[in-house]
């Protein structure tokens, strides 16, 4: 379908570019998001009548949308999770819980269809993510996931947790309790004939 460009949309054009796109990716995201319109010659003259209205409008929230980028460019928020010990996540981090988490921290000018998440996140740890304020204006945000403040503090400073969680695991590992022990194997720590065995 070919459609003409309301506003900058990445990797196909900018405002008043006529292009070709799927028809679905254009009847379900573009044309009900007033993203652009169906190219055919009335709606041309319409997008010509208004396009100085158009681009005005575009510049106006392209420099509402860079202030507000002050605002949340660089942002840190800390998302408490639980997850296992290899650091998988029960569940995953979505667009939502980050959207929340920075509408908690104060900054509430950023929606979920702003927030360019490729893919969910699963596993503890600092990820940046991309927040597109404006089609032109885009910014980073710090999105640490850990198991407690503690944890969240020293990933914040650069701590890799998991790996210094193994570390203290090999250095402290005690075993208390054996539940596979068959019953009278521990009598031989009663007699130290089999640890004098072992010694000649």
């Amino acid at each position: 379908m070919e459609i003409i460009l309301l506003e900058r949309i990445e990797k196909l054009g900018a405002i008043g570019d006529v292009v070709t796109v799927k028809d679905g990716y254009a009847r379900n995201f573009l044309l009900p998001n007033k993203k652009a319109l169906r190219s055919n010659n009335a709606n041309k003259k319409v997008f010509e009548a208004n396009r100085a209205k158009i681009e005005a409008d575009n510049a106006t929230r392209r420099t509402d949308a860079e202030a507000a980028s002050k605002d949340v460019d660089g942002t840190q928020i800390v998302l408490i999770r639980q997850s296992s010990n290899a650091g998988a996540l029960y569940g995953s981090v979505a667009v939502r819980d980050i959207v929340d988490a920075l509408h908690a921290d104060g900054i509430t000018n950023v929606t979920k269809t702003m927030v360019v998440l490729e893919r969910p996140i699963k596993t503890l740890g600092v990820f940046d993510v991309k927040v597109a304020l404006h089609p032109e204006v885009a910014v980073s945000i710090q999105v640490n996931v850990a198991r407690s403040p503690e944890e969240a503090e020293l990933q914040k400073q650069g701590v890799d947790v998991m790996a210094d969680l193994f570390e203290k695991d090999e250095s402290g590992f005690t075993e208390d309790y054996d539940a596979n022990a068959e019953p009278g194997e521990i009598a031989s720590e009663t007699t130290d004939e089999p640890e004098e065995a072992e010694e000649a």
